[in-house]
């Protein structure tokens, strides 16, 4: 659904235009409805989930036990940190102060489509993932037979 980078503004009240290439597919296949939280597994980025596709990723997190850590961790900051955003006549949403501030995220971003999901990076720590490089020992033995 989602694939591709887009170098982003974000605006003085924190908005960002959804690119013009990804609002239709949003308004009809997301019912115009995105959810921004937190990516759990890297600093300096935000995950925005298509409402139907947050929806099971809810739900499997909460399913998960809650006397666990590693599952209360997810569950705070995926579930926790959820916020619903709808895209306005001009196919701009905002970003809540709270989860910019946390990630990093000023007046550049970039947009990441990931398939099913958005990631929205800060400018800094997107480059410095693109820096990093993979070596073999960094691949599982499945990832070592994908041919590239």
């Amino acid at each position: 659904m989602f694939q591709g980078e887009t170098a982003i503004t974000i605006d003085d009240k924190g908005r960002l235009a959804i690119p013009t290439s990804y609002r239709d597919l949003v308004a009809r296949d997301c019912g115009n409805r995105l959810v921004i939280t937190y990516n759990p597994f890297e600093a300096g980025s935000l995950y925005l989930y298509p409402q139907p596709v947050w929806e099971r990723v809810r739900d499997q997190v909460n399913a998960l036990p809650r006397t666990r850590q590693t599952s209360r961790m997810f569950q705070l900051k995926l579930v926790g940190a959820a916020t619903f955003v709808e895209p306005d006549g001009s196919g701009r949403i905002s970003i809540p102060a709270s989860h910019r501030n946390a990630t990093g995220i000023e007046k550049k971003a970039v947009l990441l489509g990931m398939g099913d999901k958005f990631e929205l990076w800060s400018e800094q720590a997107h480059h410095a993932q693109i820096r990093q490089t993979l070596t073999d020992a960094d691949l599982g033995d499945g990832l070592l037979d994908l041919q590239l």
